[in-house]
C-alpha cells in the first residue's frame, strides 16, 4: 500500500491533532480510510470491500501508524509505514489462507506479493497516507509527512522511501513539495486492468537532523 490518496469521510469542527499509533478501537475508522483509498488496488487481492476492510482492521501493527483525530477524536488521516521490516498492513500468508481459503488465498498472496516494498537497511519505507474529504486541503497530510520524517530521524534512518502510481499525479506533486524525488518509474502495464495503474515510481527523501524537531513533542 504504497500510493497515498485522499479517501472519503467526514469530520466535525476542530483543529486535527496528531498522535503516534493507531488509537484502540480506531482499527475499522483506519480500515475504512485505506479502502477508500487504496480500495482499487487491493480488491483484486483482498476484496470484496466487506472483507477487505475486516482483514485490514483485524491485522494492523498499532505501532506502525500516525493517526491525526479531529476534535472528538475520530480518526480522519493516518500515515502507514514500514521499519525494520514490520508495516501499519500486517497479515501474514497464513492469516490470508485462513481468511480467504487455500484455493482462493494463493493467487491473492501472489498479489499481495507484488505490492510489498520492504525497507533497506537505514531506511523507512511509506505505507500509504490518506485523509478523509472533509478534511483535505487543511494541511493534514504535510504533517503526517512531517511526523514520518521524525520517525525516521529518531530511528537513524538515512532515507525514506515510497512508490506513487501513475494515476496519483496529486501525491507525486504532494511528495516532491516536501523534498522527494523520482529516482526509478517502473511500466507494469499487466496491472492496469487489474489494479488500475501501469506504472509505479519510487521517491526518496534523505532524513536531516532537522527532522528530529518537527514531530510531536515527546
Amino acid at each position: 500500500m504504497d500510493a497515498p490518496q485522499e479517501a472519503a469521510g467526514r469530520g466535525d469542527s476542530g483543529v486535527p491533532r496528531l498522535h503516534r499509533g493507531i488509537p484502540e478501537g480506531a482499527e475499522q475508522q483506519v480500515a475504512a480510510l485505506y479502502w477508500e483509498a487504496f480500495g482499487r488496488k487491493l480488491g483484486s487481492a483482498l476484496g470484496p470491500p466487506e472483507k477487505g476492510r475486516v482483514f485490514l482492521a483485524s491485522h494492523l501493527h498499532h505501532d506502525r501508524g500516525i493517526t491525526a483525530l479531529d476534535g472528538v477524536g475520530r480518526v480522519v488521516g493516518v500515515a502507514g509505514y514500514d521499519l525494520a521490516g514490520r508495516a501499519l498492513n500486517g497479515g501474514s500468508a497464513r492469516d490470508v489462507l485462513s481468511g480467504y481459503g487455500p484455493l482462493r488465498g494463493l493467487p491473492r498472496l501472489a498479489l499481495l506479493v507484488l505490492l510489498t516494498r520492504k525497507p533497506a537497511e537505514g531506511e523507512l519505507v511509506m505505507d500509504g497516507i490518506c485523509v478523509a474529504a472533509a478534511h483535505r486541503g487543511t494541511g493534514i497530510g504535510a504533517l503526517l509527512l512531517r511526523e514520518i520524517a521524525a520517525v525516521a530521524a529518531e530511528n537513524a534512518c538515512s532515507r525514506i522511501r515510497l512508490d506513487v502510481i501513475d494515476v496519483n499525479p496529486r501525491a507525486k506533486a504532494l511528495y516532491e513539495r516536501h523534498g522527494f524525488s523520482a529516482v526509478r518509474t517502473q511500466q507494469t502495464p499487466f496491472l492496469r486492468t487489474l489494479m488500475g495503474f501501469g506504472a509505479v515510481t519510487t521517491m526518496h527523501r534523505a532524513v536531516t537532523p532537522d527532522d528530529l524537531a518537527g514531530g510531536i513533542p515527546r
